[in-house]
Order: C-alpha cells, then sequence, then structure tokens
C-alpha cells in the first residue's frame, strides 16, 4: 500500500472491493431486515466502488449510490450510472424520496455524523397510512466500541500505523481520540444520541462479529473455528464485543 492510499484508508476507510462470506452474511441481513423496500428506490450512502450497489440491484430496485471519493465515485460508476458524487451531510436528494437507506461502515468517517444521520432521515419516504404503506428504513453499520482493536490504525508520533491496534477503543474517549482523530467508534449510547429527537423508530439493533475471511484464507480450519465461535457469541451477552453495530430505524 502507497503512502497515498494509506492516507487515504485513514481517513475514508477501506470500501469492499471483494465478494466473500463476510459480505454475503451483510448483504443476508440487509436484504432481511429491508423486506419489500429493497425492491423500490434505494440509496448506497457511502458506496464505495459501488460492490453492494450491484448486488442490490439483483433484487430490481432502483439504486443510487452517494460516495464522497472522487477517485471512488469514478469505479462506482462504471458499474451504476445513478452515482452521486457529494458529502453526506448535506444530500442533494429531495427529502422524502427512499424506500431504503444503507449506510455501511460510513458514518465513522464523516466530519459531522449527526447532521449525516438528520440527512439520512430527511430523504427517507415518510408513511402513507391511506395507502397502506410504512415509512422508509435506514440500514446503518458502524464499528463498535467494545470490540478489542482499532481496525482502522491509529496515528503514533505524526505517523500513520495501519493495521488492528488492540485494546485503543478502551482508553478514555479523550486518549482514544488522540490516537485515532481519523475515524469515530461508536457505544450504545453513542447511536442512541445520532437519532435522539429524529422521527423514527428502531426496529432492529444488534452487535455482530466479523466473518473473518483473511485469517480462514492464511489458516483454513483454524480461521473457521474463530468464526464460528465469535459468532456464537452474537448469541449471548458478549457480543457486546462484536466488530460492528447493526441498526435498523424506520421513519414514522
Amino acid at each position: 500500500m502507497t503512502e497515498r492510499d494509506m492516507g487515504k484508508a485513514a481517513l475514508r476507510g477501506e470500501p469492499s472491493y471483494v465478494w466473500r462470506q463476510g459480505q454475503q452474511r451483510r448483504m443476508d441481513m440487509i436484504v432481511n431486515a429491508a423486506g419489500e423496500r429493497i425492491k423500490g428506490r434505494v440509496l448506497e450512502n457511502g458506496c464505495g466502488v459501488g460492490i453492494y450497489m450491484q448486488h442490490m440491484a439483483r433484487f430490481g430496485g432502483q439504486i443510487t449510490g452517494l460516495e464522497y471519493d472522487l477517485e471512488r465515485a469514478s469505479q462506482a460508476k462504471m458499474h451504476s450510472p445513478q452515482i452521486l458524487n457529494a458529502t453526506g451531510e448535506a444530500l442533494p436528494l429531495p427529502t422524502g424520496t427512499f424506500d431504503l437507506i444503507l449506510s455501511h461502515e460510513v458514518l465513522e468517517h464523516v466530519q459531522d455524523d449527526i447532521q449525516a444521520v438528520r440527512e439520512m432521515v430527511r430523504v427517507l419516504r415518510s408513511p402513507e397510512p391511506a395507502a397502506g404503506k410504512p415509512g422508509g428504513r435506514a440500514i446503518i453499520f458502524v464499528p463498535n466500541r467494545g470490540y478489542p482493536f482499532e481496525t482502522h490504525g491509529i496515528y503514533w508520533r505524526g505517523n500513520y500505523k495501519f493495521g488492528n491496534i488492540p485494546l485503543v477503543n478502551y482508553l478514555p474517549r479523550r486518549w482514544r481520540d488522540t490516537l485515532a482523530p481519523h475515524v469515530k467508534v461508536y457505544s450504545k449510547r453513542d447511536m442512541k444520541n445520532l437519532f435522539e429527537g429524529l422521527p423514527v423508530k428502531i426496529v432492529e439493533r444488534t452487535i455482530i462479529f466479523g466473518a473473518y475471511d483473511n485469517i480462514i484464507a492464511r489458516y483454513g480450519v483454524i480461521g473457521k473455528v474463530l468464526r464460528r465461535i465469535l459468532q456464537f457469541l452474537e448469541k449471548t451477552p458478549l457480543k457486546r464485543l462484536g466488530l460492528s453495530h447493526f441498526w435498523v430505524v424506520e421513519k414514522f
């Protein structure tokens, strides 16, 4: 990875470039949470190079992608013409447009995550009781502060250190944010604060572990056993140590 690539990874994260078990597992969660909405007007807010858009498009919906990074937006446009190069804090879209919004590991990278959430809620479709139509839904994945590793690297003495850094997220917030000023991390309370005062209800919320495809590719059966154990923990109180929050909210 070049110095330029590392800088981009620090500021904006790394999008999904390949489709493996981890991506498919999350896609299954998205489809289950979306229901029929995935066949309507769909926005991926922070679409990277467009890999999730490609898979959502198979359900027949009208898919729009929004991506802040121009280079990645250009790559995504190779697969879909409906790509906007803009910021999540000021969506260039009409109010009440979308049946479904996906925000996949994006909010931690924006300058103002509260404003970005407000914008997503604004462009979600409001319910139409007379027509029997519920409101639009937003599906959100963000990093969990309880996870034992900071997966976005840290800055140490002015230099960026790429990789999974242990125990950073367990430090007091001020110290943690000094080491990782480039990326946010969320507790359950932080998640609640994002939606405070907004016209949404929480449909589903949980914490999930990863699929650890890289470990499996390297260590084979050992990696698969690790995946099975950690994903089993999602059914226990130890899910608080998981990789990502998964929240589904619906506009009312």
